[in-house]
């Protein structure tokens, strides 16, 4: 007997914020389930490997707070069956510790950008009958309060309220749009955020202690979630939020 097709079989998929961490990591397990990938990252230099680890991605240079730039991206990519949206800035402090211009930052990287991708990627999925967008959220936001966390968790609460919109509006239109909401999660941002404190182990143990699991999540963990919902074992859910967060918001 052959190989079981992959669960993304003939899809064409667009990921944003590939370059590293979790937009990676799902770039990389989207094109082993037999998907064909672009994978979008402001800084190319992180993906000069993508294509040797599987030819099935094509890496693109693409600054998501440029709009004609993502506009023109995504009708060069064709008809997707598949967005995922994981750019972010993590801006760290409470209100009273964030300026308006990092306020704004978190916003247009965490919400706006995905306006821009999902606006210009629904056209070709309706005309294709269907698609699955995924937008890549936290319990940081409508979910939970977290400390120090004022601007990235409100513009995750926004992307949440974007995500159940576009579910509304297009379901009639074959469009399932979910939220994976991660808890902490290991990845090459976290450790540029704790190697920038004052006392990193101290940070790494207050990290860990988030979770009752009493570790930190992993980006292939997260990848895997992604994939279910980019899947049809997913058809029948949309507008929804799967955390997958070690217990954080028990």
């Amino acid at each position: 007997m052959g190989e079981r097709p992959g669960r993304l079989q003939g899809k064409r998929a667009f990921v944003t914020g590939a370059g590293q961490g979790m937009g990676r990591a799902i770039a990389i397990a989207f094109a082993q389930e037999g998907a064909q990938v672009i994978a979008a990252s402001r800084t190319a230099s992180k993906m000069d490997d993508l294509l040797g680890i599987n030819p099935a991605i094509t890496p693109l240079s693409l600054d998501v707070t440029d709009a004609p730039a993502v506009k023109s991206a995504i009708a060069d990519a064709g008809p997707l069956d598949i967005l995922v949206n994981c750019s972010a800035f993590v801006h760290a402090g409470t209100l009273l510790e964030c300026e308006e211009e990092a306020f704004a930052e978190s916003l247009e990287q965490n919400v706006t950008s995905a306006y821009r991708t999902i606006r210009a990627a629904l056209p070709g999925m309706i005309g294709k009958g269907g698609g699955a967008i995924i937008n890549i959220a936290s319990v940081a936001s409508s979910i939970s309060g977290t400390a120090n966390r004022a601007a990235y968790g409100t513009s995750k609460a926004a992307l949440i309220g974007l995500t159940k919109a576009v579910a509304r509006d297009f379901i009639a239109k074959g469009i399932r749009c979910n939220a994976l909401c991660p808890g902490t999660t290991a990845s090459p941002s976290l450790e540029d955020r704790i190697n920038a404190t004052d006392d990193p182990e101290a940070t790494r143990r207050a990290f860990i202690a988030r979770q009752p699991m009493g570790r930190l999540g992993t980006v292939e963990e997260m990848a895997a979630a992604a994939l279910y919902l980019a899947s049809d074992e997913a058809g029948f859910m949309t507008g929804q939020l799967l955390v997958v967060d070690g217990g954080q918001t028990l």
